[in-house]
């Protein structure tokens, strides 16, 4: 496997901690995962979001924009009974110590953790029955350089108020590009001008009953394309 290396301005992601072990990000003033349950809201978005598993298929591919603390890939792997590939951008990876410590907040996911933290430092890990692959960089410069297309999308950057570069419409646009026909996206934003850009990018966007104290979130199925 290849060293990871960082494909557009990665930088070093800030943090403090919050009771439970809830990392929060210094730079976006938001939590990596939510204080009511990081791992029940991961299932609710982004799983069955994305209709997952009953869609996945070997070869299914999953991309995500902020890979954080890996909570969903981790979540994806131990849903997943076939083989699948993600990946997912990060622009402010965490280092080993500081997943070690957020996962510790999901001891259910214990075993496969330790199986993405053996492989921390590599562009592709095996995460169970899922090959990862990490993109480290501005995602404004890594995914229009991405020569893949997903099956589905984790949408989970931190909050478009607090990092709209993230959201912007020429990277809702990339992700419509970036998306095999009939492929889907999930996010727990239901905020006006992402689901605009997301709308305008080619997916049917609907909103839908979110987690938590959260009334809404967004989901979408991306139409045949020639």
């Amino acid at each position: 496997m290849s060293e990871l290396t960082d494909q557009g301005g990665a930088g070093q992601p800030g943090l403090e901690w919050r009771e439970g072990g809830v990392p929060v990000s210094t730079r976006f003033d938001d939590p990596y995962f939510s204080l009511a349950g990081g791992l029940a809201e991961t299932r609710h978005v982004f799983l069955a979001g994305n209709d997952l598993p009953a869609r996945l298929r070997p070869g299914f591919h999953v991309a995500e924009l902020g890979f954080g603390t890996g909570l969903n890939c981790l979540a994806l792997a131990r849903l997943a009974s076939v083989p699948v590939r993600m990946t997912s951008f990060e622009a402010y990876p965490m280092d080993l110590a500081q997943l070690q410590r957020a996962h510790a907040a999901f001891p259910e996911l214990a075993e496969l953790a330790a199986e993405l933290r053996a492989g921390w430092g590599r562009r592709a890990i095996r995460v169970g029955p899922v090959e990862l692959e990490l993109v480290l960089g501005d995602v404004a410069a890594t995914l229009p350089r991405w020569p893949g297309r997903a099956d589905a999308w984790f949408l989970d950057g931190f909050s478009p108020a607090k990092n709209p570069e993230m959201w912007s419409d020429a990277i809702m646009a990339e992700v419509g590009r970036h998306t095999a026909p009939g492929g889907s996206f999930a996010t727990y934003t239901a905020a006006g001008h992402v689901r605009r850009a997301l709308q305008a990018a080619g997916f049917a966007v609907e909103r839908r009953p979110g987690f938590g104290r959260k009334r809404h979130m967004s989901a979408g199925r991306m139409g045949t394309r020639p």
